[in-house]
C-alpha cells in the first residue's frame, strides 16, 4: 500500500477513536447518578443499605452556622437567617431522581407532624427550574417550599464545607443555631428516623 494511502487510513482511524471518546464523555456527563439510573431501570431499592447512612453530630462537634438562601419555586425569597432559633430540615433533591420520588410522601408526612413545633422544612432542587419543581410538588403532594438552586448552586455550595452533597437525596437537620446536627444520605426510608432526629434536636436548648 502506498504511503499516502496508509497515512489517510491512519488519520481516519484516529478520527474515529477521538469521536468515540468524545461521545462516551458526553454521554457520561449527561447520565443520571447510579442510584437514579438503577431506579429508572426498575430497581425500587436503588440505594443499598451501604448507601443509606444516618449520622448524628454531637453539639460540641458541630461546625459553624450555615447561611444559605435563594428563591423558591413560587418566587418567594428565603434566607436561613430568618429561621435561626428554629430547627430546620433541608432536603436536596431533583424531579427525575427516583429515590427522591420514593421519599416525597414520607418527607411531607414528617413535615406535617412537626410543623406545629415550629420546624422549618426547605427543599433544595439542584437541577430543575421552577415549573418542574412545582409539577413535582403537585404530583407527590409536597406542600413545603424548595429553593431553585440549579442556576447558582449557592445553597449547595453553602453546605460544602460541613456536609458535601454527593448525590441526592440527602437530608440535613439543622439545630437552632443553624448548624448541621444530623445527616441522612439516601431516601429517608419511612418517617420514624427523621422524626426521631428532629425530636432530639428540638429537645436541645438554643
Amino acid at each position: 500500500m502506498s504511503s499516502p494511502a496508509r497515512s489517510r487510513r491512519d488519520v481516519l482511524r484516529l478520527g474515529a477513536v477521538v469521536l468515540a471518546g468524545a461521545l462516551a464523555a458526553g454521554l457520561s456527563a449527561c447520565a443520571p447518578d447510579p442510584a437514579t439510573e438503577a431506579y429508572l431501570n426498575g430497581d425500587q431499592n436503588a440505594y443499598t443499605t451501604d448507601d443509606f447512612r444516618v449520622v448524628e453530630i454531637p453539639a460540641d462537634k458541630r461546625g459553624e452556622t450555615v447561611e444559605f438562601g435563594g428563591t423558591t419555586e413560587t418566587g418567594e425569597a428565603f434566607s436561613s437567617t430568618d429561621a435561626l432559633g428554629e430547627v430546620v430540615v433541608v432536603n436536596f433533591w431533583y424531579a427525575t431522581c427516583g429515590p427522591c420520588r420514593v421519599e416525597a410522601k414520607d418527607l411531607e408526612a414528617v413535615w406535617q407532624q412537626h410543623r406545629a413545633d415550629g420546624v422549618v422544612f426547605m427543599g433544595v432542587n439542584i437541577y430543575d427550574q421552577a415549573d418542574t419543581a412545582k409539577a413535582f410538588a403537585q404530583k407527590y403532594g409536597v406542600t413545603y417550599p424548595s429553593l431553585i438552586d440549579a442556576d447558582t448552586g449557592e445553597a449547595k455550595l453553602a453546605f460544602a464545607k460541613v456536609a458535601p452533597i454527593q448525590a441526592p437525596p440527602t437530608t440535613l437537620v439543622l439545630d437552632r443555631q443553624g448548624r448541621v446536627a444530623a445527616r441522612i444520605i439516601g431516601p429517608i426510608d419511612g418517617t420514624s428516623i427523621l422524626s426521631t432526629l428532629i425530636k432530639d434536636v428540638l429537645k436541645e436548648t438554643a
